[in-house]
């Protein structure tokens, strides 16, 4: 056989797959789900943009939003005043409502234009700048946006690819609350 038609016969075989798993998949799965969930969460820890040395470790005990970003991403620039009301709401001021803690991992990216970004939309939580080594690739980021939520005990409880809306931030952190409450604690 021909081998540009070996390779187009391939090609086409590829893509017929591809056709058949994003077709069979259920709605909005890939918003949701990944490898991660229900594991522990794989370390985000370095300096932020203001020089503290941040580690997801040291959070134990709190709920965690681990979002990843970059300033030039527009789902990502949208997305902002969410996170910003989600964090404002979740801050650990009123006792009925779960304190979640909110970092944020830049992804290609640079300093000087992640604390502009801040300083001109808000957002008073840790920023970890590009340059954090492995962490991207240890949480399996492929496009910005992306946002976990992380237990109080340190495992992954749910994944957001694409913009957050706040209203459906809390959704799932009410519902991580109810489904991971007492579970994987001590762990």
């Amino acid at each position: 056989m021909n081998p540009v038609r070996s390779a187009a016969l391939a090609v086409g075989l590829v893509l017929a797959v591809l056709v058949v798993v994003f077709a069979t998949r259920e709605a909005g799965q890939d918003r949701m789900t990944t490898h991660l969930v229900g594991a522990v969460a794989p370390p985000v820890a370095g300096s932020t943009l203001d020089g503290d040395h941040w580690d997801l470790d040291d959070q134990r005990g709190r709920w965690v939003l681990v979002n990843f970003f970059s300033t030039t991403c527009v789902p990502c620039v949208e997305e902002h005043p969410e996170l910003v009301a989600f964090a404002g709401e979740h801050d650990g001021s009123d006792p009925a409502v779960p304190e979640v803690r909110v970092v944020s991992v830049a992804f290609d990216d640079r300093p000087a234009a992640i604390s502009r970004f801040f300083a001109d939309h808000g957002g008073g939580w840790p920023v970890l700048p590009a340059d954090v080594g492995r962490i991207v690739v240890d949480w399996g980021v492929v496009a910005v946006p992306e946002s976990y939520l992380v237990t109080p005990s340190g495992y992954v409880a749910a994944k957001v690819v694409g913009g957050v809306v706040r209203e459906d931030l809390d959704g799932i952190l009410s519902r991580a609350v109810a489904a991971f409450s007492g579970k994987w604690v001590g762990q």
